[in-house]
């Protein structure tokens, strides 16, 4: 019996629903929905934020004693330097300013992330050092964008969508004259690392590195080895921690 009648139909159909399944897995994935949301950010900014007062530098990579980070937009005024980080998330968000880490729940599924507050402080952290300006001169703002709703209360600067813009023009009084933030702008420019493929997949690297528990790290604060540590008092007694090997000298260190 001769199925060529049914399969060259079903053969077209492939050559579209094969495509569009790989278009749904990408708008799906999480870098797909983080690049919309920065593009959200970058947008409302180059909208409602004056151009002149306020100078624009996006995926800004720097480098750190550990490796590299990753900031999404870092905004240059008269009045500081605010650090911008981009959440694309949906469902209900719940989080502490000082908890390690948030939740989201859509539905009846819970996902556990990163309080964004801790991941945008190693931003700041960087361009302190790399600026040598005080710390108070540079603002964390979070941005959460895709329709998610906070079910806790949350910091001023842990915004919605466009809220972010009324956050930063809360700040009126200057601190930085026009000839430093040239400066500022100038120190970026020359201290961020190349943008391209070969920068991204370094950072990549980095990233899945942290993530594996046994895997050898570098201090975020001086670039030294991190050793594996027990914990021996207190409440936390018994677990594992990493902690840096030039301790008492540095005592910077890393849950497990």
């Amino acid at each position: 019996m001769d199925f060529s009648p049914l399969l060259i139909p079903l053969w077209h159909a492939m050559n579209w629903l094969i495509p569009l399944a790989v278009l749904a897995a990408i708008i799906q994935s999480p870098w797909f929905k983080g690049l919309v949301g920065e593009w959200l950010v970058r947008f409302a900014a180059w909208l409602r934020l004056d151009k002149v007062e306020y100078r624009a530098l996006h995926d800004v990579m720097l480098p750190t004693p550990d490796g590299t980070t990753q900031i999404d937009h870092v905004f240059v005024s008269r009045y500081g330097v605010f650090v911008v980080e981009t959440k694309n998330y949906s469902g209900w968000i719940f989080g502490g300013e000082h908890q390690a880490t948030w939740t989201q729940k859509i539905y009846r599924t819970t996902h556990k992330f990163q309080n964004p507050l801790r991941q945008n402080y190693k931003h700041l952290k960087a361009l302190e050092f790399l600026l040598n300006v005080p710390a108070a001169t540079l603002h964390s703002v979070i941005v959460f964008v895709g329709g998610s709703t906070f079910k806790t209360p949350m910091p001023p600067n842990v915004t919605y969508a466009g809220g972010y813009i009324r956050y930063i023009k809360s700040f009126k009084e200057p601190i930085f004259s026009t000839a430093e933030v040239d400066g500022i702008i100038e120190a970026i420019g020359n201290g961020r690392l190349k943008p391209g493929l070969a920068t991204t997949s370094s950072h990549v690297r980095n990233l899945v590195a942290r993530k594996d528990k046994d895997a050898p790290r570098l201090c975020p604060k001086c670039g030294s080895p991190m050793v594996l540590r027990e914990v021996k008092k207190g409440a936390n007694a018994g677990k594992s921690l990493w902690g840096c090997s030039q301790f008492p000298k540095c005592r910077a260190i890393q849950n497990v």
